[in-house]
């Protein structure tokens, strides 16, 4: 770990529901993650978690405060600028998944680096090479409603690391698997931050999910009412390191 790759400070979002009535959903949000780090981000339904992520992920504005992500000051660049940030330095991971329907797995992870103006042969390498990594190999020509939900979320993580984007951001990412089929996603998820040494940025309101990251952010309300490092983390990672030995 070393720069900070998302710095947020006073991040604010309010919503008009009609004159004069204004929603405070986000009340002066700070969060600064480091390049590397696996940080969760928990909360209840109603405490803003959604909005924050929207904003993380360059999917909407706040009304006010300031927000840099991986050096580039979100509030300063046009709605084209922020689709390119969306496309090149977030990858996103959804719990509904996301795939177009009548397109192959292969054609679904080429999609982002078709964008990004990647030419097709190594569209195709890239897309070959990450299915391969997520598992995926032997499934690229079938489309998702021929895979299982943990196969269409492997296919979706794999989607995520086209552009090798700064951060992972998954919303709920096993909120529609079963427990053993989140299991497995949640290994390639550790997978990808231990070998790959990619920065995620995890979604839940699951406190078992939170506790398989290094650092967990608590929101209620639209504030941060608790931030903390994860020593539970910490613990399991020294304990499979003592077994490796």
């Amino acid at each position: 770990m070393g720069k900070n790759i998302i710095e947020m400070k006073n991040i604010k979002k309010s919503f008009y529901v009609g004159t004069p009535n204004e929603l405070n959903i986000l009340k002066g949000i700070d969060i600064t993650v480091q390049e590397g780090e696996f940080v969760s981000i928990i909360g209840t339904s109603g405490s803003g978690k959604s909005t924050l992520m929207n904003i993380i992920g360059a999917l909407d504005r706040a009304t006010s405060g300031n927000y840099v992500l991986d050096g580039t000051n979100i509030d300063e660049i046009s709605d084209n600028g922020l689709s390119e940030v969306r496309n090149k330095q977030i990858g996103f991971v959804f719990q509904t998944y996301n795939l177009i329907p009548r397109s192959s797995a292969l054609k679904n992870v080429e999609l982002p680096m078709l964008y990004s103006g990647m030419g097709k042969k190594e569209r195709k390498e890239r897309a070959e090479q990450l299915l391969e990594l997520v598992g995926m190999k032997d499934r690229m020509s079938h489309q998702p409603n021929e895979l299982s939900g943990g196969q269409k979320q492997r296919v979706a993580i794999a989607r995520a690391l086209v552009n090798d984007p700064s951060i992972i951001l998954a919303d709920e990412p096993t909120g529609a698997l079963d427990s053993a089929t989140g299991r497995m996603v949640m290994d390639l998820f550790h997978k990808i931050h231990e070998k790959e040494g990619k920065t995620i940025v995890l979604i839940t309101h699951n406190n078992e999910l939170a506790d398989e990251t290094q650092r967990i952010i608590t929101l209620k309300d639209g504030n941060i009412v608790a931030e903390e490092e994860n020593k539970k983390y910490y613990r399991r990672f020294r304990e499979e390191e003592e077994l490796c030995l």
